[in-house]
């Protein structure tokens, strides 16, 4: 496998940042949005910008974690047991505005699952999508990023990797190509 590094160190802050700020242009104080992560790597994309958000406008922001396992439409389809992550929604989203996080979005599918995976928790006024990595022309389903970190043009046999420093050590996106 042959890594090129997409983003790594200082920049990899810097672009949440950015899309912080891009998230108070148009939530102003955050009165009636509400971030939710996806589970599993989405939450630490939700975590982190409910943290600088915080720190930016001086209150706390609400956000909430969200398991699709049981709503993706490749489920029955698996090897073995699934092993479902923990949804941690302890907040009205009915009438909210919502912005859904994960860090790469690619076919579609699973932001596909977690919009009816979240109806279970109220019908919000509006959705959108914030995601760490798009990786462009990949997609099943019509579906596009309202706020995205980078953009990746990448061909099925590659993978997109992103670390975290709370689980991985660092915070960095690879991209990983098969050697030829």
């Amino acid at each position: 496998m042959q890594n090129l590094t997409l983003l790594d160190g200082p920049k990899f802050q810097i672009t949440i940042q950015r899309l912080c700020r891009q998230l108070i242009e148009n939530h102003n104080d955050f009165a009636n949005a509400i971030l939710i992560g996806i589970q599993p790597r989405g939450i630490y994309l939700a975590r982190r910008v409910a943290e600088e958000l915080g720190k930016i406008l001086g209150k706390p922001v609400l956000q909430g974690d969200l398991d699709i396992t049981f709503y993706r439409d490749d489920f029955r389809r698996r090897e073995g047991p699934l092993v479902p992550n923990q949804t941690r929604i302890d907040f009205i989203i009915e009438g909210k505005n919502i912005i859904l996080m994960d860090d790469v979005l690619w076919t579609g599918r699973t932001i596909r699952a977690a919009m009816d995976a979240m109806l279970a928790f109220g019908r919000p006024a509006k959705v959108e999508l914030l995601t760490l990595v798009d990786r462009r022309y990949s997609r099943h389903i019509p579906v596009t990023a309202n706020y995205t970190g980078i953009e990746v043009d990448s061909i099925a046999s590659q993978k997109v990797v992103v670390s975290w420093k709370e689980t991985d050590g660092e915070d960095k996106i690879v991209l990983l190509s098969e050697a030829q």
